[in-house]
C-alpha cells in the first residue's frame, strides 16, 4: 500500500501494471529479507529517467537464487523477480544485502535504456 502511494506523488499511479508489479515484487523482496535472514530490512524507491528501482536492503549474508517455480506454495519470490522486472541484482552491503529490481515506467518502447 505504501509503494502505491509513493508511486501516485510522483505521478506513476496511473500506471496499474507498473503499481501493480512494484507492489508484488517489494512483497517478495521484503517477505525473502524476513524469511531468510530473520532481520530488519529497509525498502528504498527511486524513479528517474523512465526507471523505478526498488531495493531492500537486510543484515544477512545469503545471495538470492531463482529456483524453478513449479507447484511448491514457497520458493517463488525470485522467480517472480527474474521474470517481471526489467532487470535486478543484489550485492553485498557491509554485513548486509541489498537486493534491487527496475521496472519501465513509461511504457515507451526503449524508454529508460542507458
Amino acid at each position: 500500500m505504501e509503494v502505491r502511494r509513493q508511486l501516485e506523488i510522483w505521478g506513476l499511479g496511473e500506471r496499474d501494471d507498473v503499481a501493480d508489479t512494484a507492489e508484488l515484487l517489494v512483497s517478495e523482496l521484503a517477505t525473502n529479507a524476513l524469511l531468510h535472514s530473520e532481520s530488519r530490512f529497509r525498502l528504498t524507491l527511486t524513479a528517474a529517467h523512465g526507471i523505478l528501482r526498488g531495493e531492500v536492503r537486510d543484515a544477512g549474508g545469503g545471495r538470492p537464487r531463482v529456483l524453478d517455480a513449479g507447484t511448491s506454495e514457497s520458493g517463488r519470490g525470485m522467480f517472480l523477480v527474474d521474470a517481471l522486472a526489467r532487470r535486478w541484482g543484489c550485492h553485498q552491503d557491509g554485513s548486509g544485502t541489498t537486493v534491487w529490481f527496475e521496472l519501465d515506467t513509461c511504457g515507451c518502447n526503449g524508454c529508460g535504456r542507458w
